[in-house]
């Protein structure tokens, strides 16, 4: 429902009726157009009370690479196990420290930016893993395509890949 015409309960503005009929629409239009869109917001409400949609939880760690895994705890913190291994190859201690702020920033960011989205109803985690599931799934689309390209003898530098690492 647009917020500047109807209230949280799903009512009609006073405001917009009295906008409505400023541009010569008729009372009856008005309460017409208002109890429709109160029985869909009304029909909406009671879906998302008996039959509310899936709000998969996705955590930036979700986001994390497998080696990221290996490396960074849940928050961004470097494990202490990737600490002492770094040490011992020779990874400066500054340079860790620059590491896991650089972490931490992102799991931060990850994090205001879905707390802002969920005030919009929008799941960022999962927009975020769709858009990875369908990125992957391009790929693999893409290396099909390719393989029949290279099956028809198209030119090399139409593929969207180098044929010698695509496989």
């Amino acid at each position: 429902m647009h917020k500047d015409e109807f209230h949280p309960d799903g009512s009609l503005k006073n405001e917009a009726r009295q906008e409505m009929l400023s541009v010569g629409m008729s009372n009856e239009a008005i309460d017409d157009y208002a109890s429709r869109l109160k029985a869909r917001y009304d029909e909406w409400k009671h879906l998302d009370e008996t039959d509310p949609e899936p709000w998969p939880i996705y955590t930036a760690y979700d986001f994390f690479t497998e080696q990221e895994k290996k490396e960074f705890n849940p928050d961004g913190s470097l494990r202490p196990e990737y600490v002492e291994y770094a040490q011992k190859i020779g990874i400066s201690e500054s340079a860790l420290e620059q590491l896991e702020w650089r972490k931490k920033m992102e799991v931060d960011h990850y994090n205001k930016m879905s707390a802002s989205h969920v005030e919009q109803g929008i799941n960022f985690g999962e927009w975020l893993m769709e858009g990875r599931i369908g990125n992957s799934k391009t790929y693999v689309q893409r290396r099909q395509q390719m393989e029949q390209d290279l099956r028809n003898f198209e030119p090399e530098d139409s593929l969207p890949f180098d044929k010698d690492t695509a496989y």
